[in-house]
């Protein structure tokens, strides 16, 4: 009888952690410039999420703002090259704000962070520090959230300057992009090349920032899904 009763209570302790784990919520935070700024989750992406967990079961939160660049959120952003900017970070506290709000009380299951953004950077020229940049704001996010299970979807800036005469570290954001999605199996990119329009323009044309945001989705479900039976697995690993 005593077995029977362990077994009993074992059952149901595993019971309420299937319950707790399906009642959590998953994340959503959306960030960067113009480009994320323009984008109306309401269109496509938070359609998209809410279809795949449901609406009770997704928190969103989004902070953009135009023209500018990643000093703005990372802390401990350094150039290559000159001095140290007497502002940073300033857009970073503004977005955790509205985070922190969003998730009090709430049981979080998982993370996931949308990044678009990098023209100004690639503008500034400051394409040599934007990889380290990059990790060091998605770091920061870890740490602030106190998870090393954060899934990153990143947005790789556009084909507008690929011979890098407007903006001539283009190019090269755009690598650092692709090189800090390949450094973890919880980071993903997805492609902006053909959302700009015939004329390749720095901003996306309307349906492209609707493909934009199916294409945020799509990948941050992926991401969700491959890492679902795996939280907080290492740092990012």
């Amino acid at each position: 009888m005593k077995t029977l009763f362990i077994v009993a209570l074992v059952a149901l302790s595993l019971t309420s952690h299937v319950n707790a784990e399906e009642s959590g919520q998953h994340l959503f935070i959306l960030s960067g410039q113009s480009n994320m700024n323009r984008l109306k989750p309401n269109v496509s992406f938070l359609p998209a999420v809410t279809k795949e967990f449901g609406k009770d079961h997704v928190i969103l939160v989004k902070d953009a703002r135009d023209g500018q660049p990643i000093r703005q959120w990372y802390k401990k952003w350094k150039p290559a090259h000159g001095d140290q900017p007497k502002e940073i970070g300033v857009l970073y506290d503004l977005l955790m704000t509205k985070v922190n709000a969003a998730i009090k009380d709430k049981r979080i299951k998982t993370v996931t962070f949308v990044w678009m953004q990098g023209e100004s950077d690639a503008k500034e020229k400051h394409g040599e520090v934007y990889a380290a940049s990059l990790k060091g704001l998605l770091d920061q996010l870890k740490k602030d959230l106190g998870r090393s299970d954060i899934n990153v979807v990143i947005g790789r800036i556009s084909d507008f300057d690929m011979g890098d005469k407007k903006f001539p570290h283009w190019t090269m954001v755009r690598k650092a992009q692709v090189e800090v999605a390949k450094s973890s199996d919880r980071y993903a990119w997805v492609d902006t090349d053909d959302l700009n329009g015939a004329k390749n323009g720095l901003h996306y044309n309307p349906k492209g920032y609707e493909t934009l945001g199916k294409r945020f989705a799509e990948k941050a479900i992926e991401l969700i899904k491959n890492k679902a039976n795996k939280p907080n697995a290492g740092d990012g690993k």
